[in-house]
């Protein structure tokens, strides 16, 4: 009687992480829920923040330079594009160049018209994501019957950055960034909110204190980790997460600070030499 050959054990795969700052954290949170068995690789691309500064050329320049390096540093599995603003222009390049599944960050703008009670919607993003012909083409394919409007702030992603680490951010100066963000048309307001850059969700708390009347707020991590999940495969068994991997380009991450926002043991902060010449 033959016997059925061992089982192969599932390989845990490396995940990597970008943005151009923490804001990618408030992804990761659903990531590791969702794979609790990946080996993890966060990076910061700090020395630029933020990307709404830049033009659509230099981003492209700028985000494909950093990956080349990570990539070749790392060899993930898969790569996580967890910033709008890039994700909105950077996605075709990047999967042109590099043979691994890429999942990207776009404003989810058509849940949160299917869901509006009010048809009054509102997208609050960078500068960078509203201006871009990415977003556009979203409310053009699924709008629908929804009024739109989009918010690109220009201070409320370092207040989360600066929140995070523990400076002192003012409601006020919280509320002043949402405040376009909440529509009267006639009888009808907003009602639902689209947190369109990855920095916003690590506010959730402080955005619903200041804001001038309940909305729902949509935030994308559970579906772009559902996302991920399905392209890299079952759940290896995972006993004890690997600590996650920090790169950044201007200063050392913080493990503590990754760690509390994050959930997840984390190491010393490795910096990400741009200098040198680019992998060929």
């Amino acid at each position: 009687m033959s016997s059925l050959p061992p089982a192969t054990a599932l390989r845990a795969p490396t995940i990597l992480m970008f943005d151009s700052g923490l804001g990618g954290l408030s992804v990761f949170r659903e990531l590791a829920r969702a794979r609790p068995d990946a080996r993890f690789i966060y990076a910061a691309d700090d020395a630029a923040f933020p990307y709404g500064a830049l033009s659509e050329d230099a981003l492209v320049a700028r985000v494909m330079a950093v990956m080349d390096r990570l990539i070749a540093r790392t060899a993930p599995d898969a790569v996580v594009v967890s910033c709008n603003t890039a994700s909105t222009l950077v996605l075709p390049p990047l999967r042109a160049r590099f043979a691994i599944p890429f999942v990207g960050t776009v404003p989810a703008i058509k849940p949160a018209c299917e869901s509006s009670l009010t048809r009054e919607v509102s997208v609050l993003a960078t500068p960078g994501t509203v201006r871009r012909d990415y977003t556009q083409k979203l409310i053009q394919d699924f709008a629908g019957d929804c009024h739109v409007t989009l918010v690109g702030s220009t201070r409320l992603a370092p207040l989360a950055e600066a929140a995070m680490r523990g400076e002192e951010v003012s409601n006020a100066e919280i509320a002043a960034e949402i405040a376009p963000a909440f529509v009267r048309e006639g009888r009808s307001r907003t009602d639902t909110v689209v947190l369109a850059c990855t920095h916003y969700p690590l506010l959730l708390d402080r955005l619903k204190q200041v804001a001038p009347w309940p909305v729902r707020w949509i935030d994308p991590a559970a579906a772009i980790a559902r996302r991920l999940s399905s392209l890299v495969g079952p759940v290896a068994f995972a006993s004890n997460p690997a600590p996650m991997r920090l790169f950044s380009t201007g200063r050392p991450l913080d493990a503590a600070l990754v760690e509390r926002i994050g959930g997840r043991r984390s190491r010393s902060g490795e910096i990400l030499d741009m200098e040198a010449s680019a992998p060929a």
